[in-house]
């Protein structure tokens, strides 16, 4: 096991690296620890959960390719069981990769190598977002009226299966929808193609998958009509669907 925490950390963010690459581990440990951040690392997935069990932590970067266990199961039980933020770490970059890597909880998923500027950008990105987002809760405690003005973004939660309008309206979703959902929610409005989401959603590239596909969008757009707002989940025809609307995924 190894810790290095900085002289002076981040607004106290603390942050934990499972990578079983001892140089590539140190590396982002020393850039990290120079930034101001407080880390801890650990080189398996059995490790981690050790250290887990003694210590809290805001974010974790996890590799997928652990000795151990894979990395993916290893998200799937953070982001079942914790409130920590996962970056995904990783030298493959295969579109099935990125799509079970979100579907584990993955918040954000980079492939090596990255540079280290850009994952310090990105993690002081998702920390700020969950600072704002607290903040923003809390306010709208203090004053109810404010929540039509607070929320400017579609939002898909995990804990509760749900896609909630910018007004605050809910949709409570199948686990297959909030799937599809997920997916198009981290592809940033690019256009996710039709045999990735059926990979994605574990439906044969048929007929019969096809139709389960196009069936799954058309009730979830059924169930948007009862909103007052459109549907942001667009079919690209020949292509696939992606979602035109800023969204979150908390």
């Amino acid at each position: 096991m190894e810790t290095t925490s900085s002289a002076s950390t981040v607004n106290g963010k603390r942050i934990i690296i499972v990578e079983d690459d001892n140089d590539f581990r140190e590396s982002i440990i020393e850039y990290l620890q120079l930034t101001g951040f407080e880390v801890t690392a650990s080189a398996s997935a059995l490790e981690f959960y050790q250290i887990l069990s003694q210590q809290f932590f805001q974010l974790v970067i996890i590799d997928i390719g652990l000795p151990d266990q894979s990395g993916l199961v290893l998200a799937e039980y953070i982001r079942n069981n914790t409130d920590m933020r996962i970056i995904m770490l990783t030298a493959d970059s295969s579109q099935s990769s990125k799509i079970n890597a979100y579907k584990s909880g993955a918040d954000i998923y980079l492939v090596k190598p990255v540079d280290f500027s850009e994952l310090t950008a990105t993690i002081n990105s998702i920390l700020g977002r969950v600072d704002a987002q607290h903040s923003n809760n809390h306010e709208i405690k203090k004053s109810e009226p404010v929540r039509e003005s607070a929320q400017k973004y579609w939002k898909l939660i995990r804990k509760s299966s749900t896609l909630c309008s910018p007004s605050g309206d809910e949709i409570k979703l199948t686990s297959k929808e909030f799937e599809f959902m997920q997916v198009l929610a981290v592809s940033n409005n690019s256009i996710i193609l039709r045999q990735d989401l059926l990979k994605a959603l574990d439906y044969k590239n048929n007929d019969s998958g096809n139709r389960a596909l196009v069936a799954l969008v058309n009730r979830l757009r059924r169930k948007n009509d009862k909103l007052d707002y459109k549907s942001p989940v667009k079919t690209v025809h020949g292509s696939g669907y992606c979602f035109s609307a800023p969204i979150i995924v908390e």
